[in-house]
């Protein structure tokens, strides 16, 4: 097992906020619901203080995070190194989905670049930290970031972007209440 720590220091938070690549899991309460990982990327997390992070949430083909977390809260982020020094870093915590409008949407969007695919934002009260080895990532080289989710937004504009949420994210794959 690794090692726990007691909340997300300064070096620790500039090493997950330096992470390509991270992914998120959550679950619904069925026993039969699907158990969803999804890759992120971009600019898009940040650390706000020593037990919380967010991130913006862009429009996707599903909503599955954004129907769990309303569900149930639950929610695991796993940072992976690429680099020589192996490590994981897990976060679990209690996951909260804020859309425009709501109190503190403002204040994680205002930290990234604007993106026209931003749809929510997600902050995740994290009550446990750990890291373990990583030995058995592979080492790679990041190339670069797509630039296909604000391409595809850009030329559907506002209302299509709309369109597309009402279209895709209104419900899981479960049938749980999304957008």
């Amino acid at each position: 097992m690794g090692k726990l720590f007691e909340e997300i220091d300064a070096r620790l938070a500039s090493w997950i906020e330096a992470q390509p690549l991270w992914f998120v899991a959550t679950a619904p309460l069925a026993e039969n619901g699907h158990v969803n990982v999804s890759p992120r990327g971009h600019d898009t997390l940040s650390v706000l203080g020593p037990r919380r992070v967010a991130w913006v949430d862009y429009t996707g083909s599903g909503v599955e995070t954004i129907a769990h977390l309303r569900e149930n809260g639950r929610i695991c982020l796993m940072f992976l190194s690429f680099d020589s020094r192996p490590r994981i870093v897990r976060l679990h915590g209690n996951g909260s989905v804020l859309l425009p409008g709501d109190p503190g949407f403002d204040e994680v969007v205002d930290r990234h670049p604007d993106n026209p695919s931003t749809r929510a934002v997600i902050t995740v009260d994290v009550t446990r930290i750990s890291d373990s080895c990583g030995w058995g990532v592979p080492i790679m080289d990041m190339r670069e970031e797509r630039d296909l989710i604000r391409l595809h937004a850009e030329k559907k504009g506002p209302a299509g972007m709309e369109d597309y949420r009402r279209e895709k994210n209104t419900l899981s794959i479960d049938g749980l209440p999304g957008l």
